[in-house]
């Protein structure tokens, strides 16, 4: 299985060049050409479900000198915290794509070039194990992002791609400058520079410098979560960009800050970690609760289920900031739950945006009746979206909300009521968008999907009951590593417990981990 990873990494980048040689007037050829990459890249990572063995530990790994004389390496891997969200990526890579058949009808090429040119980024982000690589990946994203919005998305695209950008740049710098910081302080302590996760994540930080430090690391990526108050960039990315920008964002790029924090800054600067807990999880419950609340009272379907994104992410930090394994298992669930649904909720409102070229939901009314198949696999997507069991939503929240309760039982209260709050804007907007009287004239002969559009939403409807019907095999695998990224914050607090307030971080997690 040697170079399975770096294979996904450069299988894009393949197919970009393999397009250089098809002409853009044949959009055709250049439609199936990229869906193919896309198939292929899906196929190839599906060994690394089976082959992978879940000891905790990083397999797959590849290693090889990039720049030596700065200390920075080609150094990739995965473990079960990593191995899901690159899956998901995979599994999503040619669904998407296919749901843009009909809907990118100009420079057609152009935009299968920075679809796969952004997987590429996400894929190197999620197995890159040196933080430079990572930062290279990180960054990489970035671009092709920005054009798929700024190119083809709606009237205010260009407004929307440079919000994006700007939020994305400010932290990224920062981020920038905190690991140069790190990598230059713990040279100064080991003797040789490097950027590799394996030789940082043990370097003794003091206190004010781990603060500074996760200050930018955790500003970068609440800024990607989003988290609340850094999630403005997000609504306006959402409603202006293409469905598959939409869904691709939502899926895929809004888990890359919180994969940041789980990977990144609290194994690294684990006591900042443990000090700044309180903050971020108040500012996840307020982004559970006003993301909700927000959502409730939006009158364009696309932007409803961006604000619900917010309120989804939310859960997410606060099972990560509540350090014991179910927290942080619940809040890779509900990453992995949340790509599915919510993906399949925007390209699902793409599918009526492309009949009536409207998402105000004031235009629809008893689309059921026209519509019977499309209403039906929007309400099951739903159902999956709010947590109902035997479907994804309910595992990753039910484990979210058992962790915190362990150790804050009020956070896990506020938090609960973000699902109650889901179920009534959700269901309030499936009720009016599918049942009732026909409102509208326009809407009595719509088109129910169709086979490719099926072809799209089916496989992505049995990943979400088979995430919520069999969850254990997902959850074993992941265990190992959420289990050693909790050490890895009790032995750093233990090597320096000198002082009173780190002794006391180590106490803190060992509470955590044996309440009952």
């Amino acid at each position: 299985m040697g170079g399975i990873l770096t294979a996904l990494i450069f299988l894009p980048l393949a197919g970009m060049l393999l397009l250089a040689f098809v002409p853009g007037s044949n959009t055709r050829a250049v439609r199936l050409v990229t869906l193919l990459v896309t198939v292929l890249l899906f196929l190839v990572s599906l060994p690394l479900a089976w082959e992978f063995e879940g000891t905790g530990g990083m397999e797959f790994e590849e290693r090889a000198p990039w720049v030596p004389a700065f200390g920075i390496s080609y150094h990739v891997g995965i473990d079960g915290i990593s191995l899901f969200l690159l899956l998901l990526t995979t599994f999503l890579a040619p669904l998407v794509y296919l749901s843009a058949w009909n809907a990118i009808t100009s420079r057609v090429k152009e935009f299968a070039l920075f679809y796969l040119l952004l997987h590429t980024g996400m894929i190197g982000a999620f197995v890159a194990l040196d933080l430079f690589l990572f930062y290279v990946f990180w960054e990489l994203m970035l671009v092709p992002m920005a054009f798929l919005i700024g190119v083809w998305g709606g009237e205010r695209r260009i407004y929307a791609a440079v919000k994006f950008v700007l939020y994305t740049v400010v932290g990224s710098l920062l981020m920038l400058a905190a690991l140069l910081v790190l990598a230059r302080h713990a040279a100064e302590a080991s003797g040789h520079l490097s950027f590799d996760w394996a030789d940082l994540v043990g370097t003794p930080v003091p206190r004010t410098l781990q603060m500074l430090l996760f200050g930018a690391f955790a500003l970068s990526f609440a800024i990607k979560v989003p988290l609340f108050p850094f999630h403005t960039w997000l609504p306006d990315a959402h409603v202006e960009a293409p469905t598959a920008g939409s869904a691709i964002l939502a899926g895929i790029l809004l888990k890359m800050g919180t994969y940041g924090f789980l990977r990144y800054a609290m194994p690294l600067f684990p006591e900042a970690a443990q000090a700044a807990a309180p903050l971020l999880a108040f500012l996840a419950l307020v982004g559970i609760v006003y993301g909700a609340l927000v959502a409730m009272v939006q009158d364009d379907v696309k932007k409803l289920v961006a604000y619900s994104s917010v309120s989804h992410l939310g859960f997410v930090v606060l099972g990560l900031f509540a350090f014991n394994t179910s927290g942080i298992q619940g809040a890779i669930y509900v990453m992995l739950a949340h790509g599915l649904s919510t993906s399949a909720l925007f390209l699902l409102v793409g599918v009526i945006y492309e009949r009536r070229h409207t998402r105000l939901i004031s235009e629809y009314g008893g689309l059921a009746r026209p519509m019977p198949l499309f209403a039906a696999v929007f309400l099951v997507t739903t159902l999956a979206s709010i947590g109902l069991p035997a479907l994804c939503g309910f595992v990753g929240e039910f484990l979210v909300l058992f962790g915190t309760f362990r150790v804050h039982p009020g956070q896990a209260a506020i938090a609960a009521t973000g699902v109650v709050l889901g179920a009534v804007y959700m269901l309030w907007m499936v009720r009016r968008v599918f049942f009732g009287p026909i409102t509208s004239d326009a809407n009595r002969n719509l088109r129910d999907l169709s086979i490719r559009e099926l072809v799209v939403i089916v496989p992505l409807l049995a990943g979400m009951v088979a995430l919520g019907v069999h969850p254990a095999p997902l959850l074993d695998r992941m265990e190992g590593a959420v289990e050693r990224h909790i050490e890895m914050m009790r032995g750093e607090a233990r090597a320096e417990a000198e002082t009173p307030e780190v002794r006391l971080v180590a106490e803190a997690i060992d509470s955590a981990e044996e309440t009952p």
